[in-house]
């Protein structure tokens, strides 16, 4: 049993947590064992995520602060759950949360919240079938340059086009 002290701990140390991520995803892990909630805990390390199994009415009270976020997942905090934060590319623990889940059935994402905005599974799958943020950034890059890239190609185009005729034009003199 936690005194109120502890509890005030625990809602300030969920606050805090909310506060410094990009999204949440809230997650049903009954039924799975030590040993596999230990894996699922380090493949999201290592994609700059955590996952915290919170008591539903200190993560509500948590979410007292966050009122679009309260709105969005607070109906959601039925039976067992753990909360998953994305401190860095909200893509990234969708993507691990959602190939652990194939693997271990006893995983459910219920829900989640990004900038304020409920996320159903529909949404957390679309969400992990994105590229990484390194790609979307290349590919963008890719983008802005194409007309650079071009133009530099049409000015050189010329030059040499020139330099063809003259070359052309001596070859029919002699």
């Amino acid at each position: 049993m936690m005194d109120r002290a502890q509890k005030a701990q625990v809602i300030d140390g969920l606050k805090d947590r909310f506060s410094r991520s990009s999204a949440a995803f809230l997650v049903d892990f009954k039924g799975m064992n030590v040993e596999q909630v230990t894996t699922l805990r380090k493949q999201l390390v290592g994609v700059d995520a955590e996952m915290k199994v919170v008591r539903n009415t200190l993560a509500k009270r948590a979410l007292a602060d966050f009122p679009s976020e309260s709105d969005a997942i607070s109906s959601d905090f039925i039976g067992t759950n753990a909360v998953v934060f994305a401190y860095g590319d909200a893509s990234a623990p969708a993507k691990a949360l959602s190939e652990f889940a194939k693997d271990v059935e006893q995983l459910q994402v219920k829900s989640g919240v990004m900038e304020g905005e409920r996320l159903d599974e529909a949404k957390i799958k679309y969400l992990a079938d994105l590229p990484p943020m390194e790609v979307l950034r290349a590919q963008f890059l890719g983008v802005l340059a194409a007309p650079a890239s071009k133009f530099v190609r049409t000015m050189s185009a010329v030059p040499g086009g020139f330099v063809r005729a003259l070359n052309a034009y001596k070859e029919k003199q002699s």
